[in-house]
């Protein structure tokens, strides 16, 4: 396949064009025109980059690329090495982030819901999904839910919660900054990757289960099943690499 055609389909599947975001979505670095192999990962870290020279690949396809704004424009030793493995051995690397997270078929949070049977009933923001589950359970029996579907038992606060939970949102990555304005919308619990210092108060203040899982760990499905897409509708070669990563 044309690397400029694969980037144009996925464009369309994620509807990249309708997402203002901090980093640009797509071929980020133009390789080789012909792909026939692929790998997805979360980052493209040196690590992936590796895996890709071992595979022998032409494209890398991840939820977090280069050329962030915030990013210094120096191209510089860890960014440098980066940069001279895909240039040198001619590999593409496209790179998908807002789209990916909030696409309502592959996307991460749509992935979440998948996993934890969670049924998605709308937005309170445009990135923080919100639902229910069939039947209620105890907070500890969702911890416990969430261990077994994700291989990793989450930071879980729950002082002043309810005892039961049936509405929950959730946020992939780095959305603790949301759980106000998901409590006013009214839940019993809310869902994300990351954690901060101040979590752990507005969780106790406002009574609900703060469930904390890992960045990594809630965004690796989404490009997974991204993946899985363009293997099942196009027949690409393409393996999902996961770079271990516990935050």
């Amino acid at each position: 396949m044309n690397n400029f055609f694969l980037e144009d389909i996925i464009n369309k599947k994620l509807s990249s064009n309708e997402h203002d975001d901090i980093v640009p979505n797509g071929l980020q670095i133009e390789g080789t025109a012909v792909i026939k192999r692929i790998i997805t990962g979360v980052t493209a870290c040196q690590a992936l980059l590796d895996k890709a020279l071992f595979y022998n690949v032409d494209a890398i396809i991840v939820h977090h690329g280069y050329f962030w704004k915030n990013e210094s424009r120096y191209i510089h030793n860890m960014q440098r090495k980066r940069l001279k493995t895909i240039l040198s051995h001619d590999i593409n690397l496209y790179s998908w982030h807002l789209p990916l997270d909030i696409h309502p078929e592959l996307g991460n949070n749509a992935q979440i819901a998948k996993k934890l049977n969670i049924c998605i009933q709308g937005n309170i923001l445009p990135y923080v999904f919100w639902g229910s589950l069939k039947n209620k359970i105890t907070g500890f029996e969702f911890a416990k839910q969430i261990e077994k579907k994700f291989k990793k038992y989450p930071i879980h606060l729950y002082e002043n919660a309810p005892l039961h939970i049936s509405r929950i949102a959730w946020c992939s990555g780095r959305g603790q900054g949301f759980i106000k304005q998901a409590c006013a919308f009214g839940i019993d619990a809310f869902l994300t990757g990351e954690i901060s210092e101040e979590t752990i108060h507005i969780a106790k203040e406002l009574g609900i289960h703060f469930f904390s899982l890992g960045h990594h760990a809630t965004e690796k499905d989404g490009v997974k099943s991204l993946g899985e897409w363009l293997h099942n509708k196009y027949n690409l070669c393409v393996d999902f690499i996961d770079i271990y990563n516990p935050a």
